[in-house]
């Protein structure tokens, strides 16, 4: 569930705290969390809603300045086979992985951790090893549309960006407003597998 940059304000300060979607199916669930680019969000309630039952107060929740605009926005996502859905959820605080990025002072525990599931990454793939390729390919072209990104590499867009979330996962690198860069952490592993240090693997 993605959100446009001009409510990343109000989804902070707990201004914005519903948004409508048409969905085959959920994507996210009551309960559950949602990682955005100021935060996380906790979701509240996810239902079946017909556009008849947004109101004025539905809209400026979701960050528009009126229902119509809302209305007149979400027809443009409509598609068959798709039904719209109201998300009720609040700000559950700072993304724990912006803490992890900050944090490059890496016992060599924690290093043959990392680079054992980089390693884990690469055998799994079936595109053969890519991650320190890619952890290279973000250092040398900061800012960088995904897109670019791929083609140097001879990879689809959403395929390159997916394995680029499993980095982010680990706290290498950070989304920018455009591309990506690495992390003071990522900057940290790179340079350990650049020299080749006791880059571990299950075989061994």
């Amino acid at each position: 569930m993605l959100f446009p940059k001009r409510v990343w304000e109000g989804l902070a300060d707990g201004s914005v705290t519903v948004a409508f979607r048409y969905w085959k199916r959920p994507t996210v669930k009551a309960g559950g969390t949602q990682m955005t680019p100021v935060g996380v969000l906790a979701i509240d309630r996810v239902e079946r809603v017909g556009p008849r039952s947004i109101t004025e107060a539905d809209a400026r929740a979701a960050g528009y300045d009126s229902r119509a605009a809302l209305i007149k926005d979400l027809a443009r996502y409509r598609s068959p086979g798709t039904a719209l859905h109201r998300i009720a959820f609040h700000y559950g605080g700072e993304d724990p992985r912006r803490a992890l990025r900050e944090d490059d002072r890496l016992g060599d525990r924690e290093l043959d951790s990392i680079r054992e599931r980089l390693a884990r990454l690469d055998r799994s793939s079936r595109h053969g090893p890519w991650t320190r390729a890619a952890l290279e390919l973000i250092r040398d072209n900061p800012g960088t549309v995904a897109a670019d990104l791929a083609r140097q590499r001879g990879r689809e867009r959403l395929d390159f960006k997916a394995d680029v979330r499993k980095l982010k996962a680990l706290g290498l690198t950070e989304s920018l407003r455009v591309g990506y860069r690495l992390s003071p952490r990522g900057r940290a592993v790179l340079d350990t597998l650049a020299t080749g240090e006791n880059l571990i693997t299950e075989d061994q």
